[in-house]
């Protein structure tokens, strides 16, 4: 022990004592422990005992009350706390006779040259469960981001291949932040030179004001919008329309453009658009013309539907083959056209002959002059679906209440929670469109706002 060292041997004697008053101040278990190492004493805090098992500690060597792989570092605090009169603090696991360890954190004092040690710990199991709270949301976080990520990558994959000009644009400076090809070729400027540039400059003078007042009303009334303009420098006019999306925190605003009068795509550039569009994706692509007609699927959407071949597909109505609603899929194709791209997460396809499966939609308007078609891009989220059951959802909880209420309290009680959950999985499946969700269940928007109860509105 050093010389500057205090003296504790005087209270070698009051060692159990001394381990009872550190429990009731600032430790949840203390130990009395003699020259050898053995457990002599045990104290616990009275709130919250650490284990009715350390009881069985008394007698037993310290170390044989850890597990094997933190042996050594009560070791190391004994070899310590005998050289120095001090060890300091070392973090250890107890088992426990439910399988899962106790970690606690020792710190420990040598009650004079050849009294006993005395060693406070604290219950860290709080600690820990916070600890893997934390890592568990992280995790939870990360799975959310690279979700978003590869939902991303599939909704970027349609705007660079739509042959609309389609822009980006930073709501706040109205300078666009990325563009695809079709808006380069349509403002006769390349990529780089379009990123940062001010987005109403692309417009005939007379039109300017138009444009700017169009991405103002989108911007601060959170809606979508479209007017007719002209283009700098070029013969006809051209629909602008508008849409506010919130993007890596901030406001941003997605515009499409396209002439309404003019040189139309090639049919060669649109070959080409849609070869990339069902060639070169791995996940489900399909293409309809504006009614939702299938005109080309890749192997993998085929493979989705267990459908065979291409062949089967082509020509059937995507709604009707894929087993979506007619709501559902008029939902989406009037996205589309008043937008140009659009994204419904959770549908469930229920195609004939093939296993039910959740897939998130990315859609993504193609034209060729006159004729329109619709690029989408499905990816698979499960097989199986999980839709509430009625006997789980609606009447577990209510057969719990059998003997505190009458059959037709219980039966009016589970009529109105079945409607509220299939108005909530309807509302879910268009993507949270009240007037689709209404249609698909054959009722009218207020009479499900009604059912449905306060807070239900359009989605934005």
């Amino acid at each position: 022990m050093p010389d500057d060292a205090p003296d504790l041997a005087a209270l070698s004697p009051w060692a159990r004592e001394l381990a009872q008053t550190f429990v009731s101040l600032d430790s949840d278990i203390a130990l009395v422990i003699d020259a050898d190492g053995v457990v002599r004493n045990v104290a616990q805090g009275h709130a919250a005992p650490l284990s009715a098992a350390v009881r069985d500690w008394v007698g037993r060597p310290w170390v044989d009350t850890v597990t094997a792989d933190t042996r050594g570092k009560i070791e190391r605090l004994l070899a310590d706390v005998t050289s120095t009169g001090l060890a300091r603090r070392r973090e250890v696991n107890h088992p426990s006779s439910s399988g899962d360890h106790i970690p606690v954190a020792y710190a420990a004092v040598r009650l004079g040259e050849h009294g006993p040690v005395l060693a406070a710990g604290r219950d860290l199991r709080a600690i820990a469960a916070i600890q893997q709270r934390f890592v568990d949301a992280q995790r939870e976080m990360e799975r959310g981001y690279w979700s978003a990520r590869q939902a991303e990558s599939r909704y970027r994959l349609l705007f660079q291949v739509a042959t609309d000009a389609v822009m980006i644009v930073d709501a706040g400076s109205l300078r666009i932040l990325e563009a695809n090809e079709a808006a380069s070729r349509m403002f006769d400027l390349s990529l780089d030179q379009l990123a940062g540039h001010d987005v109403v400059a692309g417009f005939e003078h007379h039109s300017r004001g138009a444009v700017e007042e169009l991405l103002t009303t989108a911007r601060t009334g959170g809606r979508a919008a479209e007017i007719r303009v002209r283009l700098a420098g070029k013969v006809g006019s051209a629909s602008v329309a508008a849409t506010p999306f919130r993007g890596a925190g901030a406001m941003h605003l997605l515009v499409r453009v396209r002439q309404a009068e003019g040189a139309a795509a090639s049919p060669l550039d649109l070959g080409r658009s849609l070869a990339r569009l069902v060639d070169g994706a791995h996940e489900g692509v399909v293409v309809t013309d504006s009614s939702g007609r299938i005109l080309a699927a890749n192997p993998a959407f085929v493979d989705l539907l267990r459908a065979g071949d291409e062949g089967a597909l082509k020509g059937r109505q995507l709604g009707e083959r894929a087993g979506l609603a007619p709501a559902e899929i008029e939902s989406l194709l009037t996205a589309v056209r008043r937008h140009g791209l659009a994204h419904r997460a959770g549908l469930v396809l229920r195609a004939a002959g093939a296993p039910a499966a959740r897939v998130d939609v990315s859609a993504a308007l193609l034209t060729e002059g006159d004729q329109e078609c619709v690029g989408l891009m499905l990816k698979l989220v499960d097989r199986a679906t999980d839709e509430p059951q009625p006997e789980s959802v609606v009447l577990t909880p209510l057969a719990a209440r059998l003997g505190t209420a009458d059959l037709g309290t219980l039966l009016r009680d589970a009529n109105a929670r079945a409607q509220r959950q299939l108005i909530d999985a309807a509302l879910q499946r268009v993507g949270g469109d009240v007037a689709a969700a209404a249609a698909l269940l054959g009722i009218t928007a207020r009479t499900l706002k009604r059912r449905r109860g306060p807070g239900t509105g359009d989605a934005t």
